[in-house]
């Protein structure tokens, strides 16, 4: 299990990553995450200085930026996805947040299939404020799991994608049970309660129908509805991706 770190500028704990982004992040105590979505999606630039005025409005630090969804024209190879990432990562660093090699912002990135954006943008992004008051009793911990698609990240990229290749519905039953698994993983690792997920993200231009009882409400994660976007995971050759999240406010820019 990766490790869980404070970070105490932000208000937020995150789950160990790699490079690109952080497992998942988790509300400390006296703070919550709440959650922007842009009415289109915002070019990455232009997203990053719209991200920090919405933040200084809310008088909060740049630092308290914890997760980003982002959309991108078209799956990246390898080396391209890899390129993309140290430009974001760099803006980052500038605003305090990759400390001690360590990048704690969750992310998603996915490809939609049909109204592609012209370029990477921001579709999404979530941030922490501090609670007004002490609750009467103690309330669920708002967090954020990052995107993830069937490729074990420990193992070689492509040989170790799960079902590589295969979309049959063995393969993808294969695919979506290794899904499911990390975002369960992933939750545990925030000490997030499972039960209280608010919106499940699934990311897959292959029809879910025939897994919607086997491997979705065996899950329990139907009681609030599934989010079916029709998009793909960011690199060639992966096929499903998923995220899940628990946030009481949400709001459209």
């Amino acid at each position: 299990m990766p490790d869980l770190h404070s970070f105490e500028p932000g208000g937020f704990s995150f789950l160990e990553g790699g490079f690109p982004y952080s497992a998942g992040v988790v509300a400390r105590p006296g703070f919550e995450i709440r959650r922007v979505r842009f009415a289109q999606v915002q070019p990455m630039a232009a997203g990053f200085a719209r991200i920090a005025a919405i933040l200084q409005a809310q008088g909060r630090p740049t630092t308290a930026l914890c997760a980003a969804e982002l959309r991108s024209p078209q799956p990246f190879t390898m080396a391209g996805f890899q390129g993309f990432n140290r430009a974001y990562v760099d803006v980052l660093t500038d605003w305090g947040l990759v400390r001690n090699g360590l990048n704690p912002v969750a992310r998603s990135n996915v490809c939609p299939l049909h109204d592609a954006p012209a370029e990477p943008g921001f579709h999404a992004f979530c941030y922490t404020v501090p609670t007004s008051a002490a609750p009467v009793a103690p309330l669920p911990a708002t967090f954020v799991v990052a995107g993830s698609g069937e490729w074990p990240e420990h193992l070689p990229f492509p040989g170790g994608i799960v079902a590589r290749g295969d979309i049959s519905p063995t393969g993808m039953a294969a695919k979506i049970a290794y899904v499911l698994q990390t975002m369960r993983s992933r939750s545990d690792g925030l000490g997030a309660d499972w039960a209280t997920v608010s919106a499940a993200h699934v990311y897959t231009g292959h029809d879910i129908h025939p897994f919607l009882a086997s491997h979705f409400a065996a899950s329990g994660l139907l009681h609030n509805g599934l989010d079916w976007q029709v998009c793909a995971p960011p690199i060639l050759e992966l096929e499903f991706e998923m995220d899940v999240r628990r946030i009481k406010h949400e709001t459209l820019d």
